[in-house]
């Protein structure tokens, strides 16, 4: 089962033109500062953070409890000008637990609702000896060669746009999510996609718009180590030691749950 915290501040919309328009710049630096923020505090609990739209994020949060979450909440508010609202659910696939964290969330009131502050609306908590998450670390091929090194930026930039777009719709009929997280490089929590559909998903791509992938999976029972584990994988790759498109390790956790 794995764990997910959708992460979300409040009244965010309204507070971005109150008393009138804020400058661009002060809002994205507040929205980096944040997620920055966030991300080292659940990372502290071997939790990982993906953004999503900045003023909503997801999180990877297993083995993170109540307090845990009441924790950051006050901390966020002790040192920002905005407050964040959470929601929790559990579910075999992560599409299903942030279904069902976001469900909880919105029975507690809208985003922009000026009554919801600060609210932690729980669905479910992994127990510890269910906990299992799975994580593939997908890459381009040789796009430093191709495209970085060679072509317009934003060139290359709407590429990378263009195979997250064709890997995010493909991976979320099978349960999975996927998140850019910097250069070429997607992360894609995965539980119950099986090594042989994910290497049938990246041939696929290559077939429809010819861009190559390959993927280290990592298994353990905390996204941090699952996470490290995929970056190991997709290293393993890269030096030439697996002639495969994907790479599988996992630690003493993850086989105990398999």
């Amino acid at each position: 089962m794995i764990q997910m915290t959708l992460i979300q501040i409040d009244n965010y919309g309204p507070w971005t033109v109150t008393p009138k328009p804020r400058n661009e710049s002060d809002i994205q630096i507040l929205q980096a500062e944040l997620f920055a923020d966030v991300q080292r505090q659940f990372a502290a609990k071997k939790g990982l953070v993906f953004f999503t739209r900045f003023d909503n994020m997801l999180a990877i949060t297993n083995g993170i409890n109540r307090e845990d979450h009441f924790r950051i909440q006050r901390s966020i508010r002790n040192r920002f000008p905005i407050t964040i609202s959470m929601g929790v659910g559990t579910g075999e696939t992560p599409y299903k637990a942030q279904k069902l964290a976001t469900k909880a969330l919105q029975k507690k009131g809208g985003a922009q609702s000026a009554e919801r502050k600060e609210t932690l609306a729980i669905d479910s908590l992994v127990d510890e000896k269910d906990s299992y998450i799975q994580i593939a670390h997908i890459d381009i091929n040789g796009i430093t060669e191709t495209l970085t090194d060679n072509e317009p930026a934003f060139d290359t930039n709407f590429i990378v746009n263009k195979a997250q777009h064709y890997l995010m719709t493909k991976l979320i009929k099978k349960g999975a999510l996927l998140f850019f997280i910097g250069g070429d490089n997607f992360m894609s929590p995965c539980n119950g996609l099986s090594p042989q559909e994910l290497i049938d998903i990246i041939e696929k791509i290559k077939e429809e718009i010819g861009i190559s992938h390959k993927a280290g999976i990592g298994r353990s029972n905390n996204a941090e180590d699952a996470a490290y584990l995929s970056d190991l994988g997709l290293e393993t790759i890269r030096e030439g030691n697996n002639n495969k498109i994907v790479h599988i390790l996992e630690d003493e956790t993850s086989k105990k749950i398999i």
